[in-house]
């Protein structure tokens, strides 16, 4: 008997074909229907929601934690965002302030690992004395946020407190740099703080100074030969030196790179700040960061060119890499705030500027654009 393969074969083709739409279907009925103008970010997706789907959602989460003498296992949790959004605001508040207490904040983060003895936790906690630590203790114990063996044993996270803690120290993780944005926000609303009272208005000089206090110390330090002042069209200015350029690895335990922490933490270089006359704080180059309507920072190092925009302060961009480079040093080009600053900058000032920097420091070039 012979057979058909031409029948076959289309049979099979059949079959293939119908196999194909059902998968299509069973993947097109399961998956969201994504916007072509979604939003992306590192680690969300917006997605576009027709009119039937306007609730606000639910927030669905579950884990585990292996600690060294203990395990938690939660199975997964539900929560709508509109429960969330009702929630007693002075209460929350006061779980967040009580929480946000360093010490009793860091017996939780200790207690955790392992259950821990009163006098592990002073010694682990540098805290001196056990006076000061089972004041805190009674407090957690109260809240339901500690548990300790009977007869005066080790202290330990209640398990079931185990995954909210967690959970805020991860959302906390994620909004760490918005504690750098608000000292930000601040230093505006406050800059009299830093550029001193005066009816004349603010000078945004003092700003150029600080930056090209930064290119001098790189000078100091024997890594920086010439600097360059370019005045530019729009009312910015840029200052330019082939220093070592602003180391830009990220620092442990953030994603946050050496450059953003530099650009966005008013601790940093405090103590070699250019201080303004009449001003109360110095200004460095975080504080011309929250002062400058845009700033753009561009590092030489490494054999890459990095750079990275800001506005107010905010970064807009991540630290890009742009291009490659045998040189090294940093850029910085600033637009000062036009609602804090009335003028810009004046040729006249920065060019006598420069000959009494030179008497100081006559080793360094200064090129003026």
């Amino acid at each position: 008997m012979s057979r058909d393969f031409g029948a076959e074969l289309d049979n099979l083709t059949k079959q293939l074909g119908d196999l194909q739409q059902l998968v299509s279907q069973i993947v097109n009925d399961s998956s969201p229907k994504i916007s072509r103008n979604q939003i992306v970010d590192k680690s969300s997706v917006l997605i576009e929601m027709n009119n039937n789907e306007l609730e606000l959602g639910e927030v669905f989460y579950s884990g585990q934690y292996r600690g060294e003498k203990w395990r938690y296992r939660w199975e997964p949790q539900e929560r709508r965002v509109s429960q969330l959004m009702d929630l007693d605001g002075e209460k929350v508040a006061k779980v967040l302030a009580a929480l946000g207490h360093k010490q009793r904040l860091d017996i939780l983060r200790s207690v955790l690992k392992e259950p821990l003895s009163g006098s592990e936790i002073v010694e682990r906690l540098n805290m001196g004395t056990t006076g000061q630590l089972y004041h805190h203790i009674k407090a957690l114990l109260g809240a339901d946020l500690l548990v300790q063996e009977e007869r005066g044993g080790m202290y330990s996270l209640a398990s079931h407190r185990a995954l909210p803690l967690l959970l805020l120290l991860a959302a906390t993780s994620d909004l760490l740099d918005t504690s750098d944005y608000m000292e930000l926000a601040e230093t505006r609303n406050n800059a009299s703080a830093y550029l001193g009272n005066t009816q004349d208005g603010y000078d945004p000089h003092h700003l150029l100074w600080a930056v090209l206090e930064n290119s001098i110390l790189e000078h100091r330090a024997g890594f920086s030969s010439e600097v360059g002042i370019f005045l530019q069209g729009d009312g910015s200015i840029t200052v330019s030196d082939n220093g070592r350029g602003i180391p830009v690895q990220v620092l442990p335990n953030t994603e946050k790179s050496r450059v953003q922490a530099v650009l966005t933490e008013l601790s940093h270089f405090t103590n070699d700040s250019f201080v303004a006359p009449g001003g109360e704080k110095g200004i460095n180059i975080a504080v011309v960061n929250a002062l400058s309507q845009k700033l753009s920072i561009e590092v030489r190092r490494e054999g890459k060119v990095f750079r990275q925009d800001y506005k107010h302060g905010i970064p807009q961009t991540g630290l890009l890499t742009v291009g490659v480079t045998k040189e090294t040093g940093t850029s910085v080009t600033f637009l000062p705030d036009q609602e804090i600053f009335k003028s810009t900058f004046d040729r006249d000032i920065v060019a006598k500027r420069i000959p009494e920097i030179f008497a100081t420091y006559p080793d360094l070039t200064i090129h003026f654009h």
